[in-house]
């Protein structure tokens, strides 16, 4: 009989939250982005409740907002993830270890061979999160004059995928003999010398290190454009990603799974992961009272920014008191503009309200009791919106003391969650294969 169908969870943790207020919230830690003290203790909890992985966004420039918005954010400082996740490799023993490494302004050797390194240090617990940087900053910090264009930016995503797997793939896994009596330290013969020439890259190879325990560190991706579905589809084992709702969800899950048949690829080796920020109190009502509190934190001059953003139309002489009043028509996105519009009217929600929303944290959330909340992603994972998520916390300590103490125990009680780790590896917690050596077999 085929085993029912369980969630994956993974941890968003940088920045420990996105949402712009959390730092301010009454108990939470301010500086919990940058004090390992801290850090090291939300990936201890996140083990204890076998969560899947910790998982490390990045950025390579400051964030490109206003600075009246940006001397209000937390999120402009924090850990470069190799540096943080192989601290906590050597404080933890179970849960994955996954950063980010971008193909647009990095080089796969230096990549692959980071990757590998903490795959060696955790004993099989990283993971690559592939992203092709959309900041247009961070091109300026490493010596362009401007951003490179999108499709440019997968195209070459598509062939550093395919060098660093292949460095990965440098020796066999039996090539160190390090027999002290003959004096054969590693067999010539199982070595495999890449001698990539590409499009976009040159690399020659081999990597200087032995292949990760994992055969491959996890392959993640993160974008829902053309261009990141089908790299997605091609070369992904975990999609994060960010659908609004549920018949979002599921339009993206089937629409990357239909382009993995195409690919010829097993639907059971890619999970789908959106972010989902989730709030929990006793009841729904308190649970909404929490994550109103955090809303209010988010500071007006920042919030109405967003606002505006998302409206594509100045919201700053509006009421902040009163409702939102009929927005004309603009170039701006009219799917991001009916969200607004319906989040409004949804919620009668005021303008203050709605700015502060969206300058928080304006995504799938999932705000109810331990109970509510397992009912919306026991609904996501059978209905086929997705394998599981990457939890956003709202705050922090006690946001994830809420996940892992009160909504944890509910999912394992419903069986929707694992009470203990089966295996040592991400691969293992993922389900996942691990990768044949495309060069010795």
């Amino acid at each position: 009989m085929a085993q029912a169908r369980q969630l994956h969870l993974g941890a968003f943790m940088r920045p420990v939250s996105l949402h712009t207020g959390a730092w301010r919230y009454q108990g939470s830690y301010p500086d919990a982005n940058f004090n390992f003290t801290h850090l090291k203790s939300f990936a201890q909890k996140l083990e204890a409740a076998k969560f899947d992985a910790f998982f490390m966004a990045d950025h390579l420039a400051v964030l490109n907002m206003p600075i009246e918005a940006l001397r209000r954010s937390h999120t402009v400082t924090s850990f470069e993830p190799f540096t943080l996740l192989s601290a906590l490799a050597a404080v933890t023993e179970r849960i994955g270890l996954v950063a980010t490494a971008s193909t647009t302004f990095d080089e796969p050797y230096h990549v692959a061979r980071r990757f590998a390194s903490l795959d060696h240090l955790s004993n099989g617990r990283a993971g690559w999160n592939i992203v092709t940087t959309a900041n247009p900053d961070a091109a300026l910090n490493f010596g362009l004059a401007e951003h490179v264009e999108h499709g440019e930016r997968y195209h070459r995503a598509r062939e550093f995928y395919d060098v660093v797997t292949g460095l990965w793939d440098s020796f066999a896994d039996d090539a160190f003999i390090r027999n002290a009596e003959t004096g054969m330290f590693f067999d010539p013969g199982k070595m495999h010398v890449l001698d990539h020439k590409g499009e976009e890259l040159s690399v020659r190879g081999p990597l200087n290190i032995a292949r990760p325990p994992q055969g491959w560190p996890v392959i993640v991706q993160a974008g829902q454009s053309e261009p990141g579905r089908q790299l997605a589809a091609e070369t992904a084992e975990v999609v994060f990603c960010s659908p609004r709702d549920l018949a979002a969800g599921q339009a993206l899950y089937a629409d990357i799974k239909a382009r993995m048949d195409l690919v010829g690829r097993n639907h059971d080796h890619l999970k789908i992961l959106p972010a989902a920020f989730v709030v929990i109190g006793d009841s729904v009502e308190e649970a909404r009272a929490k994550r109103g509190k955090l809303d209010s934190l988010v500071h007006y001059d920042s919030a109405i920014a967003s606002l505006s953003i998302a409206l594509g139309h100045d919201a700053s002489g509006f009421d902040p008191d009163g409702p939102l009043p009929e927005i004309p028509e603009t170039n701006a996105s009219k799917t991001g503009r009916a969200q607004v519009l319906k989040l409004a009217a949804d919620e009668n929600l005021t303008v203050r309200q709605l700015a502060q929303r969206y300058g928080g944290y304006s995504g799938l959330a999932f705000v109810g009791s331990p109970q509510t909340v397992a009912d919306d992603m026991e609904a996501w994972l059978f209905e086929l919106g997705s394998d599981g998520f990457n939890v956003v916390f709202p705050y922090l300590p006690q946001g994830l003391d809420d996940v892992a103490e009160r909504l944890v125990p509910e999912l394992q009680r419903r069986g929707l969650f694992r009470r203990d780790y089966e295996g040592s590896t991400l691969r293992d917690h993922l389900g996942l294969p691990r990768p044949q050596n495309r060069f010795f077999s």
